[in-house]
Protein backbone atom coordinates (compact mmCIF):
# COMPACT_ATOMS: atom_id res chain seq x y z
CA UNK A 1 0.00 0.00 0.00
CA UNK A 2 2.85 2.66 0.82
CA UNK A 3 4.51 2.07 -2.42
CA UNK A 4 1.03 2.50 -3.98
CA UNK A 5 0.98 5.97 -2.16
CA UNK A 6 4.07 7.14 -2.83
CA UNK A 7 4.23 6.08 -6.90
CA UNK A 8 0.89 7.53 -6.80
CA UNK A 9 1.47 10.82 -4.80
CA UNK A 10 5.16 11.47 -6.91
CA UNK A 11 3.01 10.91 -10.01
CA UNK A 12 1.00 14.03 -9.04
CA UNK A 13 3.64 16.50 -7.56
CA UNK A 14 4.04 18.58 -10.77
CA UNK A 15 0.39 18.72 -10.74
CA UNK A 16 -0.22 19.88 -7.55
CA UNK A 17 2.80 22.16 -7.14
CA UNK A 18 1.37 24.03 -10.66
CA UNK A 19 -2.20 24.33 -9.23
CA UNK A 20 -0.83 25.61 -6.18
CA UNK A 21 0.86 28.12 -8.01
CA UNK A 22 -2.09 29.40 -9.90
CA UNK A 23 -4.66 29.25 -6.99
CA UNK A 24 -1.68 31.06 -5.33
CA UNK A 25 -1.27 33.97 -7.92
CA UNK A 26 -4.91 34.12 -8.16
CA UNK A 27 -5.23 34.64 -4.11
CA UNK A 28 -3.03 37.14 -4.46
CA UNK A 29 -4.66 39.04 -7.49
CA UNK A 30 -8.02 38.95 -5.11
CA UNK A 31 -6.41 40.09 -2.10
CA UNK A 32 -4.35 42.75 -3.43
CA UNK A 33 -7.78 43.92 -5.27
CA UNK A 34 -9.37 44.17 -1.70
CA UNK A 35 -8.56 47.91 -0.97
CA UNK A 36 -9.80 49.37 -4.00
CA UNK A 37 -12.92 47.92 -4.53
CA UNK A 38 -13.27 48.42 -0.80
CA UNK A 39 -12.56 52.07 -0.99
CA UNK A 40 -14.91 52.54 -4.61
CA UNK A 41 -17.71 53.58 -2.90
CA UNK A 42 -19.94 51.29 -4.19
CA UNK A 43 -22.69 49.56 -1.59
CA UNK A 44 -21.76 46.01 -2.02
CA UNK A 45 -23.56 44.97 0.87
CA UNK A 46 -26.75 46.26 -0.54
CA UNK A 47 -26.31 44.27 -4.19
CA UNK A 48 -25.81 41.19 -2.13
CA UNK A 49 -28.98 41.74 -0.06
CA UNK A 50 -30.78 42.29 -3.75
CA UNK A 51 -29.67 38.35 -4.47
CA UNK A 52 -32.03 36.04 -4.39
CA UNK A 53 -31.97 34.18 -0.94
CA UNK A 54 -30.92 31.01 -3.12
CA UNK A 55 -27.54 32.86 -4.64
CA UNK A 56 -26.68 34.93 -1.04
CA UNK A 57 -26.46 31.07 0.47
CA UNK A 58 -24.32 29.58 -2.75
CA UNK A 59 -21.82 32.76 -2.34
CA UNK A 60 -21.52 32.60 1.81
CA UNK A 61 -23.31 36.27 1.87
CA UNK A 62 -26.56 35.38 3.96
CA UNK A 63 -24.94 36.18 7.73
CA UNK A 64 -24.58 39.56 8.81
CA UNK A 65 -21.00 40.67 8.05
CA UNK A 66 -20.05 43.00 5.91
CA UNK A 67 -18.48 42.07 2.18
CA UNK A 68 -16.37 45.54 2.61
CA UNK A 69 -14.17 43.99 5.93
CA UNK A 70 -11.25 41.61 4.48
CA UNK A 71 -13.03 38.57 6.43
CA UNK A 72 -15.93 38.72 4.52
CA UNK A 73 -14.41 39.54 0.73
CA UNK A 74 -12.43 36.56 1.49
CA UNK A 75 -15.18 34.44 2.92
CA UNK A 76 -17.63 35.32 -0.40
CA UNK A 77 -15.08 36.10 -3.38
CA UNK A 78 -12.42 33.58 -2.38
CA UNK A 79 -13.39 30.68 -0.12
CA UNK A 80 -16.93 30.32 -0.72
CA UNK A 81 -16.96 29.70 -4.36
CA UNK A 82 -13.23 28.42 -5.53
CA UNK A 83 -12.35 26.69 -2.24
CA UNK A 84 -15.40 25.08 -1.34
CA UNK A 85 -17.04 24.22 -4.84
CA UNK A 86 -14.35 24.28 -7.56
CA UNK A 87 -11.61 22.81 -5.39
CA UNK A 88 -13.91 20.14 -4.18
CA UNK A 89 -15.17 19.40 -8.02
CA UNK A 90 -11.41 19.26 -9.03
CA UNK A 91 -10.49 16.77 -6.32
CA UNK A 92 -13.70 14.78 -7.05
CA UNK A 93 -12.79 14.93 -10.83
CA UNK A 94 -9.68 13.47 -10.07
CA UNK A 95 -10.52 10.95 -7.53
CA UNK A 96 -12.68 9.49 -10.48
CA UNK A 97 -9.58 8.26 -12.42
CA UNK A 98 -7.72 6.39 -9.60
CA UNK A 99 -9.20 3.67 -10.49
CA UNK A 100 -11.25 3.67 -13.41
CA UNK A 101 -8.07 4.98 -15.38
CA UNK A 102 -6.09 2.16 -14.84
CA UNK A 103 -8.93 -0.34 -15.95
CA UNK A 104 -9.87 2.04 -19.05
CA UNK A 105 -6.04 1.46 -19.93
CA UNK A 106 -5.34 -2.30 -18.82
CA UNK A 107 -3.26 -1.58 -16.67
CA UNK A 108 -4.96 -2.53 -13.10
CA UNK A 109 -4.13 -6.43 -14.40
CA UNK A 110 -0.42 -5.89 -14.79
CA UNK A 111 -0.71 -4.09 -11.06
CA UNK A 112 -3.13 -6.69 -9.59
CA UNK A 113 -0.71 -9.69 -11.07
CA UNK A 114 1.72 -8.21 -8.39
CA UNK A 115 1.76 -9.85 -4.66
CA UNK A 116 -0.80 -6.85 -3.50
CA UNK A 117 -4.68 -7.43 -2.68
CA UNK A 118 -7.21 -5.18 -4.04
CA UNK A 119 -8.20 -3.28 -0.47
CA UNK A 120 -4.52 -2.07 -1.36
CA UNK A 121 -5.31 -0.66 -4.50
CA UNK A 122 -8.13 1.44 -3.53
CA UNK A 123 -6.75 2.97 -0.05
CA UNK A 124 -3.53 3.37 -1.42
CA UNK A 125 -4.67 5.03 -4.37
CA UNK A 126 -7.32 7.55 -2.52
CA UNK A 127 -4.05 8.33 0.52
CA UNK A 128 -2.31 9.75 -2.58
CA UNK A 129 -4.33 12.61 -2.85
CA UNK A 130 -3.47 13.76 1.57
CA UNK A 131 -0.19 15.10 0.09
CA UNK A 132 -1.47 17.12 -2.11
CA UNK A 133 -4.23 18.34 -0.32
CA UNK A 134 -2.32 19.56 2.47
CA UNK A 135 0.14 20.93 0.31
CA UNK A 136 -2.59 23.30 -1.70
CA UNK A 137 -4.05 24.33 2.01
CA UNK A 138 -0.38 25.37 3.03
CA UNK A 139 0.73 27.20 0.01
CA UNK A 140 -2.04 28.73 -0.83
CA UNK A 141 -3.07 29.75 2.98
CA UNK A 142 0.77 30.96 3.14
CA UNK A 143 -0.27 33.34 0.19
CA UNK A 144 -3.49 34.70 1.56
CA UNK A 145 -2.22 35.59 5.05
CA UNK A 146 1.24 37.04 2.65
CA UNK A 147 -0.86 39.25 0.49
CA UNK A 148 -3.20 40.35 3.85
CA UNK A 149 -0.46 41.77 5.67
CA UNK A 150 1.06 43.25 2.22
CA UNK A 151 -1.80 45.90 1.84
CA UNK A 152 -1.96 46.79 5.34
CA UNK A 153 -4.90 44.68 6.52
CA UNK A 154 -5.06 42.23 9.24
CA UNK A 155 -6.58 38.60 9.47
CA UNK A 156 -7.03 36.62 12.64
CA UNK A 157 -4.30 33.54 11.85
CA UNK A 158 -5.90 31.26 13.64
CA UNK A 159 -9.03 32.32 12.10
CA UNK A 160 -7.21 31.27 8.66
CA UNK A 161 -5.56 28.63 9.67
CA UNK A 162 -8.65 26.62 10.78
CA UNK A 163 -10.18 27.52 7.10
CA UNK A 164 -7.53 25.93 5.58
CA UNK A 165 -7.39 22.98 8.15
CA UNK A 166 -10.64 22.44 8.51
CA UNK A 167 -11.29 22.21 4.68
CA UNK A 168 -8.89 18.85 4.29
CA UNK A 169 -11.81 16.47 5.42
CA UNK A 170 -14.16 18.37 3.41
CA UNK A 171 -11.84 17.77 0.03
CA UNK A 172 -10.93 14.17 1.56
CA UNK A 173 -14.75 13.49 1.59
CA UNK A 174 -15.27 14.94 -2.02
CA UNK A 175 -12.33 12.91 -2.76
CA UNK A 176 -14.27 9.66 -1.33
CA UNK A 177 -17.04 10.36 -3.50
CA UNK A 178 -14.83 10.31 -7.04
CA UNK A 179 -13.17 7.08 -5.43
CA UNK A 180 -16.33 5.50 -5.28
CA UNK A 181 -17.52 6.54 -8.89
CA UNK A 182 -13.92 5.30 -10.15
CA UNK A 183 -15.12 1.71 -9.58
CA UNK A 184 -18.36 1.92 -9.85
CA UNK A 185 -17.59 2.30 -13.80
CA UNK A 186 -14.55 1.48 -15.85
CA UNK A 187 -14.92 4.81 -17.82
CA UNK A 188 -12.72 7.13 -16.82
CA UNK A 189 -14.08 10.10 -18.10
CA UNK A 190 -17.61 8.88 -16.95
CA UNK A 191 -16.30 9.06 -13.57
CA UNK A 192 -14.39 12.26 -13.55
CA UNK A 193 -17.60 13.50 -14.74
CA UNK A 194 -19.83 11.84 -12.16
CA UNK A 195 -17.14 13.52 -9.43
CA UNK A 196 -17.88 16.52 -11.01
CA UNK A 197 -21.29 16.34 -10.65
CA UNK A 198 -22.00 14.95 -7.90
CA UNK A 199 -20.03 18.15 -6.24
CA UNK A 200 -21.68 20.50 -7.68
CA UNK A 201 -25.42 19.05 -7.31
CA UNK A 202 -24.16 18.41 -3.81
CA UNK A 203 -23.86 21.71 -3.51
CA UNK A 204 -26.78 23.72 -4.76
CA UNK A 205 -28.81 21.01 -2.98
CA UNK A 206 -27.31 22.37 0.27
CA UNK A 207 -27.66 25.85 -0.64
CA UNK A 208 -31.31 25.60 -1.67
CA UNK A 209 -32.17 23.06 1.57
CA UNK A 210 -30.80 26.45 3.46
CA UNK A 211 -32.25 29.40 1.31
CA UNK A 212 -35.85 27.36 1.65
CA UNK A 213 -35.23 26.89 5.34
CA UNK A 214 -35.30 22.81 4.70
CA UNK A 215 -31.64 22.65 6.25
CA UNK A 216 -31.97 18.79 6.41
CA UNK A 217 -32.08 18.61 2.31
CA UNK A 218 -27.99 19.04 2.50
CA UNK A 219 -27.31 16.87 5.42
CA UNK A 220 -25.66 14.39 2.35
CA UNK A 221 -23.81 17.34 1.18
CA UNK A 222 -20.49 17.77 2.44
CA UNK A 223 -20.63 21.31 2.22
CA UNK A 224 -22.92 21.09 4.61
CA UNK A 225 -20.01 20.36 7.50
CA UNK A 226 -17.56 23.16 5.61
CA UNK A 227 -18.63 26.68 6.36
CA UNK A 228 -15.62 28.79 5.52
CA UNK A 229 -17.77 32.44 6.07
CA UNK A 230 -18.30 31.35 9.76
CA UNK A 231 -14.82 30.31 10.30
CA UNK A 232 -13.37 33.82 8.63
CA UNK A 233 -16.31 36.13 9.89
CA UNK A 234 -17.34 34.40 13.31
CA UNK A 235 -14.58 32.48 14.43
CA UNK A 236 -16.62 29.53 14.28
CA UNK A 237 -15.49 25.70 13.79
CA UNK A 238 -17.28 23.47 13.22
CA UNK A 239 -15.34 20.44 14.40
CA UNK A 240 -18.29 18.25 14.39
CA UNK A 241 -18.78 18.65 11.19
CA UNK A 242 -14.84 17.76 10.53
CA UNK A 243 -15.62 14.43 12.62
CA UNK A 244 -19.02 13.97 10.45
CA UNK A 245 -16.80 14.35 7.27
CA UNK A 246 -13.89 12.47 8.12
CA UNK A 247 -15.99 9.08 9.15
CA UNK A 248 -18.06 9.63 5.59
CA UNK A 249 -15.05 9.48 3.75
CA UNK A 250 -14.30 6.13 5.46
CA UNK A 251 -17.58 4.45 5.15
CA UNK A 252 -17.10 5.85 1.08
CA UNK A 253 -13.38 4.38 0.80
CA UNK A 254 -14.34 1.25 2.62
CA UNK A 255 -17.67 0.81 -0.11
CA UNK A 256 -15.53 1.34 -2.53
CA UNK A 257 -12.82 -1.66 -1.41
CA UNK A 258 -16.00 -3.73 -0.96
CA UNK A 259 -16.71 -3.09 -4.33
CA UNK A 260 -13.78 -2.87 -6.27
CA UNK A 261 -13.03 -6.99 -4.25
CA UNK A 262 -16.19 -8.16 -5.85
CA UNK A 263 -15.95 -6.40 -9.26
CA UNK A 264 -14.58 -8.61 -11.81
CA UNK A 265 -11.95 -6.19 -14.48
CA UNK A 266 -12.97 -6.13 -17.83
Amino acid sequence: MREITRYESERRIKGVLILSGLLGVMSLFFVALFPSIANSGADLDAYMESLPPAMRVAFGASGAFSITSIEGFLAVELYQFFWLLMLGIYVAYQAGGLIAGDVERDRMDTLLAAPISRRSVVVGKFLALVPGIVALNFIVGAVVFGTVVAIGESIPIADLAMAHLLSIPYLLACGGIGILLSVLVDDADVAKRGGLGAIFGLFLLDSIGKAADMGWLGNISPTHYYDPTAILVSSEYDLTGAVVLLVGTALLVAASVWWFERTDIQ
